[in-house]
């Protein structure tokens, strides 16, 4: 399963998102896992190479992908972060079996 979560600053700012896991697919073939992997690099790299940004931490590994940002850009991505939310939740809805989406008071 894919497992999303949104990552909320103690101030109720967005401040990223941390997403593990795979669907369960066939590897190269899986839709649930391309569809969440092509959102997250998008606002990833949206962020990073788009607003010239440097989050306070970036990782992007097998299964595993966590964008955490610097307290100054928080305002600045959380229109960004709300459309990857929505985006996740949609998947959510047509797959509960694969996705589930965590943190969502943005």
């Amino acid at each position: 399963m894919v497992q999303a979560e949104f990552l909320i600053a103690e101030d109720g700012a967005a401040a990223g998102f941390h997403i593990t896991g795979h669907a369960g697919g066939e590897a190269g073939t899986d839709i649930v896992c391309a569809a969440v992997s092509s959102a997250a690099y998008l606002v990833a790299n949206t962020v990073t190479g788009a607003m010239g940004l440097r989050p306070r931490e970036l990782r992007a590994e097998d299964g595993d992908m966590l964008l955490r940002l610097a307290e100054g850009d928080r305002q600045k991505c959380r229109e960004l972060l709300l459309g990857l939310r929505l985006h996740l939740e949609g998947l959510m809805r047509q797959y509960p079996d694969s996705v589930r989406v965590t943190g969502t008071g943005i």
